[in-house]
């Protein structure tokens, strides 16, 4: 019976997915986010270095546009043009990770009811997708999309690692925006003529 009872234990940790994301990568990525000047950049190298990682097909990251109601893709790696200009990505209530700010995963893209665009999916090869909200003060901001080609499935630890640098990448996005207007500020008001600025002392 104990032999037995062993035997069914290590089915399951068999079946657990293998861990991808440890504290040596979790601190690399925390420190390029605290250190990059160039947000473009920063995305650009996370996207890839997530593709990487987690041996996905891709990876995108999107942010919200409350003007438009919709997700826009800001930087994206291992995915065609093709795909990511399928439709707009309105946001309502079939993209929970972003309304709930919790992750979302689903494990087939093609029949999945919370798809909006299944065919376009399936053309690109895509058969599970892993989403993690970006927050910022613990309002959704955005998002982070892991695609992938194969049925793969992602331990719990590593979504746990993947909330907290989304979390981490929402103060850096936030702080980058208000970073542009102040710079922008400053630009207007040391194009102001002399006399104007006077009479605001």
């Amino acid at each position: 019976m104990l032999n037995e009872s062993a035997d069914k234990g290590d089915d399951r940790m068999s079946k657990e997915p293998v861990r991808k994301f440890y504290l040596k990568e979790f601190k690399a990525i925390s420190h390029a986010m605290s250190t990059y000047g160039d947000l473009n950049l920063l995305l650009n190298h996370l996207v890839e270095g997530t593709t990487r990682t987690f041996e996905a097909k891709g990876c995108s990251i999107m942010l919200f546009d409350e003007t438009e109601n919709q997700l826009f893709t800001v930087s994206s790696f291992g995915i065609s043009d093709e795909y990511l200009s399928k439709g707009p990505l309105l946001v309502d209530k079939k993209y929970c990770a972003f309304v709930k700010g919790e992750p979302m995963f689903i494990e087939d893209l093609s029949t999945d009811s919370r798809v909006h665009y299944p065919n376009a999916a399936k053309k690109e090869g895509l058969v599970t997708m892993l989403s993690i909200p970006i927050l910022f003060l613990e309002e959704s901001i955005g998002i982070i999309r892991i695609y992938s080609n194969d049925m793969k499935k992602y331990n719990a630890d590593d979504i746990d690692a993947l909330k907290i640098l989304a979390e981490h990448l929402g103060l850096v996005i936030e702080y980058h925006g208000l970073k542009n207007f102040l710079e922008k500020v400053y630009t207007a008001v040391e194009s102001l003529p002399a006399r104007t600025l006077k009479s605001m002392i």
